[in-house]
């Protein structure tokens, strides 16, 4: 969490961007991103000069003798007519020169750094922003990722082919859900601003910190816990979490650049984001060696654009599963890119339980005769308003083996409203904490889930296969319809009589008054 003074500050330049003629959410966080990134650039830069000048030992600058005045401390002090040629005609080169060089601490972002563009016109909203960035906590690294968090959160508005930004606490359950390790190579094939993969990261901090490693403060009258992640260095997991743990993939590069500033800022150093529609037979020949049986967990929200052209599609994914219907591609490249055994939560359109094309029913069929199909969470149709109404499930799944049995849970309320205004109701958490409760007992083999009238429940493969297939939780669910008592006929028309009785009296006293 972050203070309300900084919140207020990151208000004030958002406002600040829309009166200077930039409206678009997705813009704006870009701009924002390209000056934090330059005066990080200059952070590191400054902390590499000073272990150079005590060790004696040269490092790799990132900054020519002809580039210092691209450095964040050198031009931020400048003039605003002066600033705004500068950082547009030197500044923005330079990082487009990184991208071509790739060298150095910033070598991960830097290549999507070529098209880089200053979109900023007016000199005096260029002096403002420079000047909020520059009070920003950004060597801070337990508030630096709050404070991406908190830029994020205002992307509001629904980007093309079907991207939307996935609810952070729906992204949260699912990484509970799922519980990663410390060992884990984790991926998202469609990773938007790196959500998953950045919960992730929290959850093995949450999870790998001594009460020693622990922070608590109160900052604006609440209690906050930062955590150090101790445990990852003392059990040597910190190189793997920074160089190889987390990966992701899209096709839009303004996502890319933000979700591996997203990594950076909470704290991870090295990810491995790359630009490439994972559906596509360029991202087969490109990645298909490093991608391949290569991850043990797979989050994902992918985008459910409709159809793609069959000829640009992988032709490894059609083998699994022919069709031109990108959800259900997703989940052929999803086991495609797991180890046997990963393991992988996918959101999915409701079509996907209960399609009766001959794909639908042939992923359905692969999911359960030649992976292991776990749970099926239903969640209600308002949770991604309000970018879209459509309604959604999670598939947990892991590849290879076969089905046994299948944990249903329908999800009544997420803790906000289904309505474009999502207010929280209550505490905000609904039926997610018990989603997790349940499936955790579920997967320990505790509990009795044989009531088919209850949210969480259980299904044989056996059934499944009798209904052919279908992972809809309406085909399942017993509803319990209460029996209704009619008074009778009789009776109501005694009521009535008497009623009837009682206004003609009032009416005859009125009559009374009257005269």
């Amino acid at each position: 969490m972050i203070t309300g003074e900084l919140k207020n500050r990151i208000d004030s330049l958002w406002s600040e961007f829309w009166t200077g003629g930039i409206t678009n959410p997705l813009t704006v966080i870009e701009q924002i991103t390209f000056l934090m990134y330059s005066r990080l650039l200059d952070m590191q830069e400054r902390k590499d000069e000073k272990r150079a000048a005590i060790t004696s030992k040269s490092h790799l600058s990132r900054f020519d003798v002809a580039d210092q005045d691209c450095r964040w401390e050198t031009w931020r002090h400048y003039g605003a007519d002066e600033m705004l040629p500068h950082v547009r005609d030197r500044v923005f080169p330079h990082f487009r020169s990184l991208a071509e060089r790739s060298t150095g601490e910033g070598s991960h972002f830097a290549s999507f750094m070529k098209d880089a563009q200053l979109m900023i016109q007016k000199p005096s909203l260029l002096v403002k922003a420079v000047n909020t960035v520059q009070d920003l906590p950004l060597e801070k690294g337990d508030t630096k990722g709050d404070l991406y968090e908190y830029l994020l959160s205002k992307l509001t508005t629904a980007g093309i082919n079907g991207q939307f930004r996935t609810p952070r606490h729906i992204i949260r359950m699912v990484v509970e859900l799922m519980q990663p390790w410390p060992t884990d190579r984790i991926c998202d094939p469609a990773c938007g601003t790196a959500g998953f993969l950045v919960e992730a990261y929290d959850y093995l901090l949450r999870r790998n910190t001594s009460e020693i490693g622990k922070h608590i403060e109160i900052v604006d009258g609440e209690k906050q816990v930062t955590y150090s992640g101790d445990l990852l260095v003392q059990n040597g997991h910190r190189e793997h979490v920074d160089t190889d743990m987390f990966h992701g993939f899209d096709f839009d590069a303004t996502m890319l650049r933000i979700a591996t500033m997203n990594l950076v800022m909470h704290g991870v150093a090295e990810p491995d984001v790359h630009y490439q529609d994972t559906l596509s037979q360029s991202f087969e020949e490109r990645h298909s060696k490093a991608s391949k049986n290569a991850f043990d967990l797979i989050l994902a929200n992918p985008p459910f654009k409709g159809s793609l052209d069959e000829h640009d599609v992988a032709p490894d994914i059609l083998r699994t599963i022919k069709t031109k219907k990108t959800e259900l591609l997703f989940i052929g490249l999803i086991l495609r890119m797991l180890k046997m055994g990963g393991r992988s939560a996918t959101i999915v359109p409701d079509g996907v339980l209960f399609g009766s094309s001959k794909a639908h029913v042939q992923l359905r069929q692969h999911l359960i005769e030649d992976n292991q199909l776990e749970a099926v969470i239903s969640l209600p149709s308002g949770v991604f308003k309000p970018y879209a109404g459509v309604s959604t499930a999670i598939l947990i799944f892991a590849k290879g083996g076969k089905t046994e049995d299948v944990f249903f849970y329908g999800v009544q309320s997420d803790g906000f409203t289904l309505d474009d205004r999502r207010t929280k109701i209550g505490d905000g958490k609904g039926d997610l904490p018990d989603v997790q409760s349940q499936y955790l007992l579920w997967r320990e083999g505790k509990g009795d889930f044989s009531n088919r009238t209850a949210n969480a429940f259980e299904v044989s493969a056996e059934d499944i296969r009798a209904q052919m297939y279908d992972l809809s939780i309406k085909r399942y669910k017993l509803q319990v319809h209460a029996d209704e008592i009619h008074e009778a006929p009789h009776e109501i028309l005694t009521r009535l009589r008497a009623t009837e009785a009682e206004i003609l009296a009032e009416i005859d006293e009125l009559g009374e008054l009257l005269g």
